[in-house]
């Protein structure tokens, strides 16, 4: 072929076996046609007697153009003498974890790096795997070259992140205080990230392997308390008192609405009203944790949402008291209520479980009560609820009015919890 471009690359149909497409314009400049259809740029060269190839980087993220600059500067490095693949090696050979943590972060920003669904990590992912990079893994084993690790660090890894070594309090502008703790869910979500840090450090030729593979964690903690009738009786009978008090509606209402729809804690707090369908009985999700998603909703959490679009001006649901967006403060509602309550250790997972547990107690069937929730694989994504979704309709309207009417539960059932 004549010269390497886009139109000419995304042409090229991929065969049974890998081959190369090479530029005529620039010789040793070439891009690889996988046959999985994938398509990289490459610099094909001799040096000291033997060829050498640098990878450029995948066609999409890097373009036909930017590829052939590179492609130059690395040839040019050839006509100096220079050798850029060895050079490279190097570079891998002397890699750090904390460096290659960096690589992976911006790699997974700009979306070349792919998670659930095969699709790129959602922002609110990305803050969580930060946080597990700078508060376990780069302090534990940061300093570390990634060549040098084994599958013994690893396992000595997860035992202290179990064991609470990388535990601690600090301040932040931003929220105040944040603790990091320890425990088996910390060490099993921070080793599987580390898990997909190593397998990226394979793919980009750091490693050969993966010494992460093979290693043993413990079992993530299952979180499955659940609020009794009484219980819900006892935080409804708080979220009362405290409207009667004059305290922030957001966030008694929010807390109303984890309650009464098993959505999770961001649906709620970023719930916009254009994503409210009342005459549909549903939410329309543009961005969940699965995707787009429709969910069904019962009689009394639509009553809340009637009653809330008289107060909610805005283009959110539940806004924010200050400024603009959603209201963000919904963790810290939660905990204040909860203790009030004489709930500790209550979250909005908790409430979501709840409203799944009660859905199970009336008798909805596993992919009932997964559509409910916008479980994986059990959402609702046709563009309207029709008639052949009012099973679902009618399964909201039972859990939610069974919550409704515990919460709203008389005075002596809110009073028993503390007997």
């Amino acid at each position: 072929m004549a010269k390497i471009t886009k139109r000419a690359v995304e042409a090229a149909e991929p065969r049974e076996q890998d081959y190369f497409l090479w530029c005529d314009e620039l010789p040793g400049f070439g891009v690889r046609i996988f046959s999985t259809g994938r398509r990289s740029y490459l610099v094909q060269y001799r040096s000291a007697g033997r060829s050498r190839r640098v990878t450029i980087g995948l066609h999409g993220p890097v373009t036909a153009e930017q590829a052939r600059k590179e492609a130059l500067n690395l040839l040019g490095q050839v006509a100096r003498g220079e050798d850029p693949a060895e050079e490279k090696a190097t570079r891998r050979r002397s890699l750090t974890v904390a460096q290659l943590c960096e690589r992976y972060l911006e790699a997974t920003k700009a979306g070349t790096v792919l998670g659930r669904g095969r699709k790129p990590k959602k922002a609110s992912t990305l803050v969580s795997d930060r946080g597990r990079i700078e508060h376990h893994i780069v302090p534990l084993l940061g300093n570390r070259l990634v060549q040098d690790l084994t599958r013994a660090d690893v396992q000595r890894f997860v035992r202290d992140v179990q064991s609470g070594r990388t535990a601690r309090t600090y301040k932040t502008k931003a929220r105040g205080v944040v603790l990091v703790e320890g425990g088996p869910g910390a060490a099993a979500r921070s080793t599987g990230l580390l898990g997909g840090i190593l397998s990226y450090a394979v793919g980009e030729g750091v490693i050969a392997s993966n010494p992460a593979q093979g290693v043993k964690r413990p079992a993530d903690q299952k979180r499955d308390r659940r609020l009794s009738p009484v219980e819900f009786a006892a935080l409804g009978r708080v979220l009362a008192t405290a409207d009667q008090a004059g305290e922030s509606w957001q966030s008694t209402d929010a807390i109303r609405l984890l309650c009464l729809t098993g959505c999770r804690l961001r649906e709620i707090a970023n719930l916009k009203w254009i994503e409210v369908d009342l005459g549909g009985s549903c939410l329309r999700l543009a961005d969940s944790k699965e995707g787009r998603s429709v969910r069904p909703i019962g009689s009394a959490a639509l009553r809340l949402l009637r009653d809330l679009r008289e107060r909610s001006r805005g283009a959110f649901v539940v806004p924010s008291t200050r400024g603009g967006g959603g209201f963000g403060g919904v963790p810290d509602a939660i905990e204040r209520y909860t203790r009030r309550a004489g709930l500790p250790g209550i979250g909005a997972h908790t409430l979501r479980h709840s409203f799944a547990s009660t859905a199970g107690d009336l008798g909805f069937s596993d992919s009932t009560i997964g559509a409910m929730l916008g479980h994986a694989g059990s959402t609702v994504t046709s563009r309207y609820v029709h008639h052949l979704d009012a099973v679902l309709i009618a399964a909201a309207d039972k859990v939610s009015e069974q919550v409704a009417g515990s919460m709203s539960g008389p005075v002596a059932a809110a009073q028993e919890i503390a007997a």
